[in-house]
């Protein structure tokens, strides 16, 4: 039986999706998750998506872009793409895609590493953001802290995710829109349209717990060991090179 809500809540960013994802998300009341998996084309993010998309929870395709080269990346995440846009690009020519097909582009955990924009960056590009993240399960309080404060200084609107790598992560923390958002469309839209919301999270100690287990997961999400399967040939299927693209993003890539 689906669920009549007046609010929606959207777990704003997950890298994993199955049964027990969609279960999970379920018994944690979450409306909609926002699936964003790492190295995947566009047509396979959709095609899972609405697999897992039923009466009681939408599942939206989205992409987590990472712009410039491996040790300088700046991972930029995507709503609402009609057409696949490539990871390895310029910043600029990412955003020039986004702006082309109307996606509403989010800042996943700011500040974090070398993995993301950093705050003067924020500033400097905050009229063509339309979120930046403020709370993710992965991250510690004074990181979580510090992204509130660049998203208030630069009047962005927040949203909050699991960013959940592994399943028992899902619906640890959230975005909550006081209106119901019945579609992915509509989705899309609250983020694009910077509408009212909320951002909420679990706490608790296996809350810290499974932020923790996440954080420690990251070690192997950032190896150089992963890098060296992603550039083993041109073929891979998020690289500006593999023919899916048919050179149109050539001119932007950071590889040859």
């Amino acid at each position: 039986m689906s669920r009549v809500r007046a609010h929606t809540r959207v777990d704003a960013h997950v890298k994993v999706l199955d049964d027990r994802v969609v279960a999970r998300a379920k018994q944690r009341g979450i409306d909609a998750l926002v699936y964003a998996p790492h190295f995947t084309r566009l047509p396979t993010v959709r095609e899972r998506a609405a697999r897992y998309t039923d009466d009681e929870l939408t599942v939206v395709p989205a992409r987590e872009v990472f712009t410039g080269d491996w040790q300088n990346r700046r991972h930029l995440l995507a709503l609402g793409l009609s057409e696949p846009v490539p990871d390895y690009v310029t910043f600029e020519g990412a955003m020039a895609e986004f702006d082309r097909q109307d996606a509403a582009v989010l800042v996943p955990h700011p500040g974090f590493a070398t993995v993301s924009l950093t705050h003067p960056e924020i500033r400097a590009h905050a009229a063509r953001l339309d979120a930046v993240e403020t709370y993710n399960t992965k991250l510690f309080a004074h990181q979580n802290a510090r992204a509130k404060r660049v998203a208030d200084a630069v009047d962005a609107p927040g949203f909050g995710s699991s960013y959940a790598h592994l399943q028992s992560s899902v619906g640890e923390a959230w975005t909550v829109f006081e209106e119901p958002l019945p579609d992915a469309a509509a989705v899309v839209d609250a983020f694009r349209e910077r509408r009212p919301r909320t951002v909420v999270h679990r706490g608790g100690l296996g809350h810290r717990v499974r932020g923790l287990v996440e954080y420690v997961h990251l070690a192997y999400e950032n190896t150089w060991t992963k890098a060296d399967r992603i550039f083993l040939s041109g073929d891979e299927p998020t690289l500006p090179m593999n023919v899916a693209y048919e050179g149109r993003f050539d001119d932007v890539s950071v590889y040859d």
